[in-house]
């Protein structure tokens, strides 16, 4: 396994959405030309942390997710900006850890690392082109979380746009793109997200 990560600098918004909420309308969006079908996704990601919470302390968040076009460990770092740098690295062979990962957390913490919950979600993934290729990914989620701590069970839907290689590099253009989104995301009956990520709405954050 290399232990060379791939790296992505994250730029997203979350909103939450009614089990009955009809998708948004995409056709007022600045720069998009076509929307893609619904490309479905079965996802199945284990968190991981210490008995003190280290790595959240930091705003790190590690995981193990299978299923998707990025299946792997992944380590979300610190949030910078607009956005968050993603690490991430492939499955393996085995459940365990790989080193190189391990060797990234210890910046962070040497401590032993837990299970903290478990997230499965169902996910439909849709891509917004633009004349010069992908200028975000809109994913609807439906998600079924086990705080692994407790037990506790919690299901909710969520939607999560994020920026592609094509979206706008200028501050103005993207901050008016994610307002034209929003727009759409209201309209449809969409709202603004209870929590900041799908680990923290597991653990009833």
């Amino acid at each position: 396994m290399s232990a060379e990560p791939q790296r992505s600098f994250e730029v997203e918004r979350k909103y939450d959405a009614d089990a009955d909420t009809r998708l948004p309308d995409w056709s007022g969006i600045p720069g998009v030309v076509a929307v893609s079908d619904g490309d479905p996704r079965e996802l199945d990601a284990r968190y991981f942390d210490t008995a003190d919470a280290a790595l959240a302390r930091h705003g790190v968040a590690l995981r193990r997710r299978a299923g998707g076009p990025d299946a792997g460990w992944h380590i979300k770092g610190p949030r910078q900006g607009d956005g968050r740098l993603e690490l991430g690295w492939p499955l393996g062979e085995t459940d365990q850890m790989p080193e190189a990962v391990a060797e990234t957390v210890a910046q962070w913490t040497d401590a032993e690392l837990h299970p903290l919950a478990r997230i499965e979600n169902s996910r439909t993934a849709f891509y917004l082109q633009g004349a010069d290729g992908v200028i975000a990914e809109f994913v609807d989620d439906h998600v079924r979380a086990t705080d692994l701590r407790t037990g506790t069970r919690r299901e909710w839907r969520e939607w999560e746009m994020e920026l592609g290689p094509a979206a706008p590099a200028d501050a103005a253009q993207r901050a008016a793109f994610f307002t034209a989104v929003e727009t759409a995301v209201f309209a449809a009956g969409g709202r603004e997200p209870s929590s900041g990520s799908k680990l923290a709405r597991a653990l009833g954050l």
